[in-house]
């Protein structure tokens, strides 16, 4: 080979490592084939995601289908079995990587018998702040979780929801630039979680990047710019909540029923039929309203006697349910 052919060759590999290198850099997060077993239960099988900068990814899923896992994997709390997690492009485990990443844990971690003030210090001091950073870092997340006046009070004399949002506080306080939220408005009232949901807007105003787990369907739908829909410790699909309907279901509308004395025969035939049952109710893909006929008149001929029916476009849960066969909860 010659010289020249050489360098040619060697500027090329160059400029290919450093689109690599800027492809990474310009994403909040790369998991790449992540795995973790627990004895012989695989909590996360081969997940594969990406997060923009700025963007909220939702990760949506049953309790028990691995997202946790997979945040606790992201935030350094799991050695994944497999796979690469890059932060910015820095390794997970690097310097660079955890300065980035803020966690707010599913379990509340407080000192309830710290104040607020002291608790945000603490975090505070942990992440290496100090001084008058340490001060200005405390009084912005007083600030951001409306507890500047109850700044003295012990945490274990606050609500639910006051902790909930010192939770967020604590793991921000250092000011990342990606977030991991993991179910954080379990075991709060409708106003707290109303509360929540707008610190999380504000933080999206400032362009926080942010993964957040919940298995609520009306917060994924809500606060989420794409989500991935996580069953058995896989992603089965991501998208917008547009996108997922559109792939799942495409121009189809869904059929609602409920039949008197709903049994074991009467799921055994809207199985039979291509439906799942919902909470008693039936629930049918369609691609014409006249389809409904043909339902009707069968479960006639079956001799079921129908107490409802109602025709609907799908939503995320639709998507959900096609996709899992189970619901939410479950």
């Amino acid at each position: 080979m010659s010289d020249v052919m050489a360098v040619d060759l060697l500027e090329d590999v160059s400029s290919s490592v450093a689109s690599s290198v800027n492809h990474n850099t310009s994403l909040a997060l790369h998991v790449d084939g992540l795995v973790k077993r627990f004895g012989q239960v695989t909590a996360v099988d081969g997940v594969t995601l990406d997060l923009r900068a700025g963007e909220c990814l939702g990760l949506l899923g049953p309790n028990g289908a691995g997202k946790t896992t997979l945040i606790r994997s992201i935030a350094g709390r799991v050695i994944p079995d497999a796979g690469a997690i890059t932060i910015f492009g820095a390794a997970a485990d690097s310097a660079a990587a955890r300065n980035a990443l803020g966690w707010i844990p599913q379990e509340l971690a407080l000192y309830p018998r710290l104040t607020c003030l002291e608790n945000l210090q603490s975090f505070g001091r942990y992440y290496g702040l100090s001084g008058a950073a340490l001060a200005q870092a405390v009084k912005r997340c007083l600030d951001w979780t409306t507890l500047t006046d109850r700044s003295a009070d012990l945490v274990k004399n606050l609500s639910g929801g006051m902790k909930r949002r010192l939770n967020m506080a604590a793991g921000l306080i250092h000011n990342p630039r990606l977030v991991l939220m993991d179910e954080p408005t379990v075991g709060v009232d409708p106003q707290s979680r109303i509360h929540i949901f707008e610190m999380i807007a504000r933080l999206r105003e400032q362009g926080m990047s942010i993964i957040y787990t919940t298995h609520y369907m009306e917060e994924a739908e809500r606060l989420c710019d794409r989500i991935a829909i996580v069953d058995h410790g896989k992603i089965i699909a991501q998208g917008t909540s547009a996108e997922l309907v559109q792939s799942a279901f495409g121009s189809h509308s869904e059929v609602l029923a409920r039949f008197a004395g709903a049994g074991e025969q009467v799921a055994d035939w809207i199985r039979e039929h291509g439906g799942h049952v919902v909470d008693g109710t039936a629930q049918f893909k369609v691609g014409h309203p006249t389809e409904i006929v043909r339902l009707l008149e069968a479960s006639a001929k079956a001799g079921f006697e129908l107490v409802d029916l109602s025709l609907r476009k799908p939503t995320l849960e639709s998507v959900f349910l096609q996709l899992t066969g189970r619901e939410l909860r479950d």
